[in-house]
């Protein structure tokens, strides 16, 4: 395999279609896209794929309850919900993979030949608990008894037991190859946390598991039986590798693709789905001969009232309930700040509204049109021609080099609440400085001119740092400051600034024009929520 050494690919799970979006898919996307316009703003060739799984048991039976065929319960809510949430958090995705599309259908085949041709798939029978919300077999050790019942421990509702002539994949052949690669690559599972929950599920040995089934009709036919359809996950898991262009003539655009992006950098999932990620997934690649992912992040859930968000148990907010409320970029900002990415965190509209008020108006707003109203005032709108820089100018200068650093590191490392917080920190470090410098103050004296444009100056440059930096969280607002500070013309498109070049002083010129805007962050309507 020849990947570009500049090329990134990161995938999020494919999202069940069963029902709408809440914000625990808003999560894992936005995620999703904050690395990928991290590693765009680091001059990389990102690839950014995401979409939706729309076979199996699950989607089956909603369709039915709804009295409409299973296509066409997924046509609408993909369009009616599912695109939509794309809109509503600002995401910027290269693809959008359907499982119903005819080249998922077509790689899945192909794939499932494959691994039959090199020996790994066999016919048996199946008899034992399957959940239908998490469309998975279950080992007896999985389910939860209460009242007499097995039940599943994610949906707390009582497993279904299943009878079948199924085919096989010869999971158990993976054991050891799969404990080998993670021994060997320890950073392909984070956090440490499912890193060491896969090794322990490893070690306690595998059992071959059923890749097809013959009670279900929703599915992709294997192209050997056609009395049965593929499995579930079996075919979800493998619109990584269709999206991408696997089996498509190496000469075609999309078999251009899959060796210019291929393996996946970042397989970004929930952590209920790991096992079939770090698992099920890299031991279908080997049986096949595909480089398997670099790395799998199963990130935490969010919790509602300390129950993980979810529209069986009517925990569920809707994205837009949010997004309408503070915006997109606070949806962004909120998300990735206030929850450690990896753990689970708790939602609450208090500690939105908090949040906003105090990071994003009365922090990084305030700071931006207080800026620009000086410079108005004092300067004719123009940004003026900074003098020889104090000890107290340098502070601003060295923190951009070492906060920009610090930020750079934890969000490759998907640690994106360091990341924001190291970002933060100059924030909080510039309006400290108008605070002590004062700029009211030495305006009153002519003589202080050239005091006062250094001082305007240092605070217009550190705000020119900070949307840099804060662009792949909040796109909007901070292509807003950008427009503020006049660095569209002096400077050129926020979005081609690189992340690595941010610390460089005196980027801002002199004499760029400052345009007074709308407030980037408006205050709350807060009896509306």
């Amino acid at each position: 395999m020849s990947k570009d050494k500049n090329t990134f690919y990161l995938t999020t799970p494919i999202y069940y279609v069963n029902d709408a979006p809440h914000i625990g898919h808003a999560y894992t996307t936005t995620a999703g896209d904050v690395l990928t316009r991290w590693h765009r703003q680091k001059g990389e060739n990102v690839w950014f794929l995401t979409g939706t799984d729309e076979h199996g048991t699950k989607v089956q039976r909603t369709a039915e309850a709804n009295n409409v065929e299973p296509k066409v319960w997924a046509d609408k809510l993909v369009k009616e919900a599912w695109l939509p949430v794309l809109k509503t958090i600002n995401a910027a995705n290269d693809d959008f993979i359907r499982t119903t599309e005819q080249r998922h259908t077509k790689g899945v085949q192909a794939f499932w030949e494959l691994v039959k041709k090199n020996g790994a798939v066999y016919e048996g029978s199946y008899e034992g608990p399957y959940c239908v919300g998490c469309e998975e077999f279950k080992l007896p050790g999985d389910l939860i008894k209460e009242d007499g019942q097995e039940l599943c421990p994610i949906h707390s509702k009582p497993v279904e037991m299943l009878s079948e002539k199924n085919w096989f994949f010869k999971l158990k052949n993976y054991q050891q190859p799969l404990i080998d690669h993670y021994t060997k690559n320890p950073e392909a599972i984070q956090p440490p946390s499912a890193y060491n929950e896969v090794m322990a599920f490893l070690k306690q040995g595998l059992d071959d598991i059923s890749m097809s089934r013959s009670a279900v009709s929703w599915g992709i036919k294997l192209p050997w039986d056609e009395k049965q359809v593929v499995y579930v996950w079996f075919d979800a898991l493998l619109n990584y590798l269709t999206a991408a262009g696997f089996g498509e003539p190496e000469d075609s655009e999309a078999g251009k693709l899959f060796k210019r992006i291929w393996p996946i950098d970042v397989n970004l999932v929930g952590k209920d789905i790991l096992r079939f990620h770090a698992v099920y997934w890299p031991a279908m690649l080997m049986a096949a001969g595909v480089e398997v992912p670099k790395c799998v992040f199963a990130h935490g859930w969010l919790l509602v009232g300390g129950e993980k968000m979810s529209k069986t148990k009517l925990t569920g907010i809707a994205p837009s309930q949010i997004v309408d409320y503070v915006g997109a970029d606070a949806f962004r900002y909120y998300f990735l700040s206030a929850i450690r990415f990896g753990q689970d965190g708790s939602f609450s509209w208090e500690d939105l509204t908090a949040r906003y008020t105090a990071e994003l108006a009365n922090g990084l707003g305030n700071l931006a049109s207080r800026e620009a109203a000086m410079i108005e005032k004092y300067f004719e709108a123009i940004v003026p021609k900074p003098g020889e820089l104090t000890a107290a100018d340098q502070v601003l200068v060295e923190l951009i080099k070492s906060a920009s650093k610090e930020a750079d590191e934890a969000i490759l490392k998907l640690d994106f609440s360091t990341g924001i917080n190291a970002i933060k920190s100059i924030v909080e470090a510039a309006n400290l400085y108008v605070t002590e410098q004062e700029p009211w103050k030495i305006a009153k004296d002519e003589a202080n001119k050239e005091r006062l444009a250094t001082v305007l100056y240092c605070v217009a440059e550190t705000l020119r740092a900070i949307a840099i930096l804060y662009h792949p969280i909040m796109p909007e607002s901070t292509a807003k400051i950008w427009n503020i500070l006049g660095a569209n013309e002096s400077i050129g498109d926020i979005a081609k600034q690189k992340i690595e070049n941010v610390g460089n002083w005196g980027q801002l010129p002199a004499g760029s024009k400052v345009i007074k805007g709308e407030a980037i962050f408006p205050r709350l309507v807060e009896d509306e929520q």
